[in-house]
């Protein structure tokens, strides 16, 4: 009975989710319903879901989950202030005298945004609203266009830092510890969101790579649908607003990501360079006179965060040598300037009311990622208390061609999972019950959070809820049918399946670089 009950509980939840009703309870109010018949007949004991409220406090304890509202803070606060906006016009100039230009501009965009905001609904529909009628006005071909943009928008899913690599991440670790544990290592090795991060760099470019290469190909197979724009002639003062909208958040990504690649800081720690980073972009973008001081609180933060690769910061040691107790006061020094600029910023920031709408949406968005954190626990107890984990056990080790074919059948689930479900649901609920099994099969959990990353990221693409259709949809001129969008992504949906595909081949392409860094 327990065995029907688990297939059962897995089914419901996915049908309840795809009628529409909210994640949260809908993955909660199964689990609780599936809870109390299986106690009923007698294959459940109700002391599972007693564990839930040690669950969620230990949630609420997990520094790595703390980096969820920091990078979502800093990817709406950039968005608010109208970086994109700068960065599409900038890359317009520049390679819009190109055939398939503003397509390539389009992508590049999407990887910087990716890189520094992470946010997909931003990005599309900051994209859609400024690329989308430049590029049909030119001529380009409504599909391709659309195409690109729902494409460059879904990067930042995969190029850290990531919202879906930290949750992935923070699943993996836990899904490879117990791997370990079922195994009798009791002194467990980890696996850090870091190490996602390492890993999602190659496979990040290589998508860009992907999307650039087929819309050159476009541009030279079919002219017409992806036409050159009138030569520009930018001169000294388009060369200064290329630079001027490039060069903050390209420094503002390489303190975030260099600081957690290079070892100085954790991704937690690395978020709040992040957020504070681009609250101060924020406030020197809105700049009304005397920028001075803002500049200089960057140009510190960026000296704090090599300062703590060369000295020893701590104060609570009894003998502190003269060469750190210098590096401990230029640093107070640096905070006090790093504090100045924020006040500034902050200041500048709520007199223009950006300030509220971004700590409103940051709010929003991680309360609701953090309610399925919670639902998605009541869950994954239940369905171990049904014996679901026993059950997909069995499932994949037997299936013919070992741990290549129990891959395959895991990714090739969560490939059809993606038209119907959000890349939230599959992390907490798919992700906790296969990945385990599969790293206890030998997997490598790099490598396997990787793929799915891949994976996950197609989700935005596929019809008929791929979010980003949704987001382009509700923003796309009316000439453009919701058909063009849909036949439009299809060939970027073949290339991500293309760069799945390249990952499960050469493992090396995810794992090369974290060995490098960390190993």
């Amino acid at each position: 009975m327990a065995d029907v009950l688990d297939i059962a509980m897995f089914a419901t939840v996915c049908a309840v989710l795809l009628a529409g009703f909210p994640v949260a309870f809908s993955i909660a109010g199964t689990a609780l319903a599936f809870a109390l018949l299986g106690a009923a007949l007698g294959v459940l004991d109700l002391r599972f879901v007693a564990f839930l409220p040690q669950r969620i406090f230990g949630t609420m304890q997990n520094e790595v989950l703390i980096a969820v509202p920091l990078f979502v803070f800093m990817g709406v606060m950039l968005e608010r202030s109208k970086v994109a906006e700068d960065l599409l016009e900038s890359m317009g100039q520049l390679f819009g005298n190109l055939r398939g230009g503003l397509g390539i501009s389009v992508t590049v965009v999407g990887a910087l945004l990716a890189a520094s905001t992470g946010i997909v609904g931003a990005t599309v529909v900051t994209m859609g609203l400024l690329s989308l009628p430049t590029m049909l006005r030119h001529g380009y071909d409504r599909k391709l266009a659309c195409g690109s943009i729902c494409a460059a928008g879904t990067l930042g899913q995969i190029i850290p830092p990531s919202i879906v690599l930290v949750l992935l991440g923070d699943q993996i670790s836990i899904a490879f510890q117990a791997s370990q544990l079922a195994q009798g290592v009791f002194a467990p090795e980890t696996v850090s969101v870091g190490d996602l991060f390492a890993g999602a760099m190659i496979p990040g470019l290589l998508l860009v790579g992907l999307y650039i290469t087929y819309q050159l190909f476009i541009a030279l197979v079919r002219p017409n649908a992806a036409p050159a724009l009138p030569a520009r002639h930018a001169g000294m003062a388009g060369n200064r607003m290329l630079l001027r909208a490039l060069v903050p958040p390209v420094v503002l990504i390489v303190a975030v990501l260099g600081s957690i690649l290079g070892g100085v800081a954790t991704p937690t720690e690395a978020a709040g360079v992040g957020a504070v980073g681009a609250l101060m972009l924020a406030g020197l973008r809105l700049a009304d006179g005397r920028p001075w001081l803002i500049r200089a609180a960057g140009a510190s933060l960026i000296a704090l965060l090599l300062l703590t690769g060369v000295a020893d910061l701590r104060v609570t040691r009894d003998v502190i040598p003269p060469g750190d107790l210098a590096g401990i006061v230029m640093a107070v020094l640096l905070c006090l300037v790093v504090t100045a600029g924020i006040a500034v910023s902050v200041a500048r920031t709520y007199r223009t009311g950006i300030l509220q709408d971004v700590m409103r949406a940051t709010a929003r968005l991680t309360s609701m990622v953090f309610v399925i954190v919670i639902g998605a626990a009541l869950f994954s107890l239940v369905f171990r208390g049904l014996g679901g984990d026993h059950t997909v056990t069995a499932f994949l080790t037997s299936l013919p061609g070992g741990v290549t074919g129990a891959l395959v059948i895991v990714m090739a689930v969560m490939f059809l999972l993606g038209f119907f479900l959000d890349f939230l649901e599959i992390t907490f609920v798919v992700v906790p019950i296969v990945a385990p099994v599969l790293m206890a099969m030998g997997v490598d959990p790099i490598w396997l959070g990787i793929l799915m990353a891949v994976n996950l990221q197609t989700s935005f693409l596929t019809p008929p809820f791929g979010f980003a259709l949704f987001y382009l949809r509700g923003v796309a001129p009316p000439e453009v049918r919701t058909a063009d969008i849909y036949r439009g992504v299809a060939p970027f949906v073949g290339i991500q399946v293309v760069a799945l595909g390249l990952v499960a081949a050469f493992p090396a392409l995810a794992t090369w670089l974290p060995e490098l860094l960390f190993r």
